[in-house]
């Protein structure tokens, strides 16, 4: 049985923090010669993504501020950015996205029309458990679109298995080994509260997660939440 864990080294960092998993089993991960939904989906939650920005300065925009203060309390790639506020970033200059797989389109779309970062890892190509925790420095990693070894800094916070890092910079980069592709059929999908007064946004992320993937791409969900309090939580 697999598992994700946060270590105490990441509870010292953020003793505050909710991360939030939808577990999804049994999946079937491709267009049925739907994928012109899939793109009005993003589309529409590109617009609702706008209206977080309300700040001339787009740093200072509280979705953005939040992540670039966290960011600042561990080691980090030089321009690494939270993943929502480079989906921001990207959607502010008028640069769409386009449509990947459609479980990757569910967890964008959710991550825009929230203004919160989501993820998604393949369970079945992880390699024992999956950790959130500071990085020895060693743990390999290739990210999507490279053939580069590109390790984590010492004490950068990553996600981790037994064969290197998943995701860098906490949710900057993830790994091509664990990405979600056509042949996914149990995926790990992920979202991290660090602004408390969002709570109720972070768990409708996760009910959306949960609805759109079992509407959509068939299997079961099923959410959990890790706290300070429950730190590790099984996968499949």
């Amino acid at each position: 049985m697999k598992k994700i864990i946060c270590r105490e080294d990441f509870w010292e960092l953020f003793p505050d923090c909710k991360i939030g998993i939808v577990v999804c089993s049994g999946i079937t991960n491709v267009y049925r010669g739907d994928e012109t939904q899939y793109e009005t989906m993003i589309r529409e939650s590109e617009e609702k993504a706008l209206t977080y920005l309300t700040e001339s300065n787009f740093s200072d925009n509280r979705v953005i501020k939040v992540w670039r203060d966290a960011y600042t309390k561990f080691k980090t790639k030089k321009g690494a950015r939270c993943s929502i506020e480079a989906l921001l970033k990207r959607i502010s200059k008028e640069n769409h996205l386009g449509t990947i797989n459609p479980i990757v389109d569910i967890y964008n779309s959710v991550s825009l029309s929230h203004a919160m970062p989501c993820g998604g890892e393949d369970i079945d190509r992880m390699e024992g458990n999956l950790l959130l925790t500071r990085a020895d420095g060693d743990e390999p990693f290739y990210v999507i679109g490279s053939d580069e070894n590109q390790p984590p800094f010492p004490g950068e916070l990553v996600y981790k298995d037994d064969r290197g890092a998943v995701c860098r910079c906490w949710t900057w980069r993830e790994a091509k080994r664990t990405m979600l592709t056509e042949e996914t059929k149990n995926a790990m999908l992920c979202c991290e509260l660090i602004d408390l007064q969002r709570w109720e946004d972070f768990l409708d992320v996760l009910e959306c997660l949960k609805r759109e993937t079992e509407e959509k791409l068939g299997g079961k969900a099923q959410i959990k939440i890790l706290d300070i309090d429950h730190r590790e939580a099984e996968l499949l």
